[in-house]
């Protein structure tokens, strides 16, 4: 067992902590605030591969390992959580999902340009009524001659006003939806320029306030039939599988930030004074700030598990799932901490720990909220809940097939 990590990591972690620290930190107080989302930090981050970063060479992406996406994950919270989002819906659900269940005619047209940043994904499933519970979502999907035409209306999408193309679940077997009988829903790559689709950004957020959150309107939107992900009717083993990419890169973000509270707090604790000392002195303090680092180090350990199971293409949706869970709550209580410990500052907008909190809440409800995944978990320890053999599996990490170009 061996807990190190290796120079190729380290590598991924200085050069995604530089790029966070030049190129968001200096602006993102001023755009969360104004509820701007910064189009060209995409660029920059698809000029550094961190857009395809555990995505083989020879679709476009950098190659790298499991590991490596939850670090950049880490580094890119650690500044903030809108960019971690970026990875979440681009990478963990949309291109590791294409990755999985993409034919290779997929996987040119769509996977590739999306690894090299040259195209924005993200991914479709919640709805105004459907979120914990996704078989009652309500758009479909009626295939006529050699293409689909989807009805529907998706909200709480990341990115619904950036991305080029979409992963979106309808229902293609009316009887299926009318019996709730999940294997009725299929999946589809959608892109902006189809016929039939229109997004909208939804405003007033309490968190994440510089991330584009918005809604899709499908309206008898035309999809070609060769745009079927996986097969008809799969659709929900595919959103599904998809959650656990995406998921790990929420469990592994909120690791940054609990690291980001814990610098705020250090720092704000050895330079305030009170009663002659500085406030980190007190022990009730340094209670606070000892739980914080407990938090990370025990995240950063379900984190890299979960990764560790998909570098060797093992199933890690118990693992992913108690890594998410146990994180977000994590960082939630940790940025509570920070700002007890800032004070009357802690509540203004002055230091970075009250976006901390108003971030960190968003993803305690978000990729399965806190209560969906103390529900798996029981279930997996009564015998409830058994991970069945999907058709096809995320693809274990082989560094020479990863890295080679053909």
């Amino acid at each position: 067992m061996d807990f190190a990590l290796t120079e190729e990591h380290q590598m991924v972690r200085k050069m995604v902590r530089d790029f966070a620290e030049k190129e968001i930190a200096p602006d993102i107080k001023e755009q969360d605030r104004n509820q701007e989302f910064d189009h060209g930090v995409l660029t920059k981050m698809g000029q550094l591969g961190i857009l395809g970063i555990c995505i083989p060479v020879k679709y476009g992406g950098a190659g790298m390992d499991y590991i490596s996406l939850a670090i950049a994950c880490e580094e890119l919270e650690r500044v903030d959580t809108s960019a971690r989002v970026v990875m979440s819906v681009h990478i963990g659900l949309n291109c590791l999902s294409l990755l999985q269940w993409g034919t290779e005619e997929q996987k040119q047209k769509y996977l590739v340009p999306q690894a090299m940043g040259q195209k924005i994904a993200t991914y479709g499933l919640t709805e105004p009524n459907a979120g914990s519970d996704p078989v009652a979502l309500q758009t479909t999907a009626r295939k006529e001659g050699n293409h689909y035409v989807l009805n529907g209306e998706k909200m709480w999408i990341s990115l619904a006003d950036v991305a080029d193309s979409f992963i979106i679940f309808a229902w293609t077997d009316m009887e299926k939806k009318k019996q709730r009988n999940h294997r009725g829903i299929s999946a589809f790559i959608v892109e902006r320029s189809f016929p039939g689709i229109e997004t909208g950004t939804i405003h007033g957020k309490l968190g994440v306030r510089a991330g584009n959150t918005g809604s899709i309107t499908l309206s008898d939107c035309i999809v070609p039939a060769e745009n079927l992900v996986g097969h008809e009717d799969e659709g929900f083993k595919i959103a599904m599988s998809a959650l656990d990419g995406g998921r790990y890169t929420v469990g592994a973000g909120a690791v940054g930030l609990i690291d980001a509270c814990i610098e705020a707090s250090v720092r704000y604790a050895n330079e305030r004074h009170t009663f002659g000392v500085p406030i980190g002195k007190p022990q009730l303090i340094q209670l606070m700030i000892a739980k914080m680092v407990a938090r990370r180090d025990a995240g950063r350990l379900l984190s890299y598990k979960a990764g560790w199971l998909k570098n060797q293409g093992k199933r890690n949706t118990r693992e992913t799932s108690v890594a998410k869970w146990i994180n977000c709550d994590a960082a939630f209580e940790s940025a509570s901490d920070a700002i007890q410990i800032h004070g009357a500052y802690g509540y203004s907008d002055e230091y970075d720990v009250e976006r901390y909190m108003r971030n960190a809440r968003g993803a305690v409800i978000y990729e399965g909220s806190r209560e969906i995944h103390q529900l798996m978990q029981a279930q997996y320890a009564l015998g409830y809940r058994q991970d069945r053999p999907l058709r096809c599996e995320l693809p274990a990490y082989d560094p020479d097939e990863w890295q080679s170009e053909s």
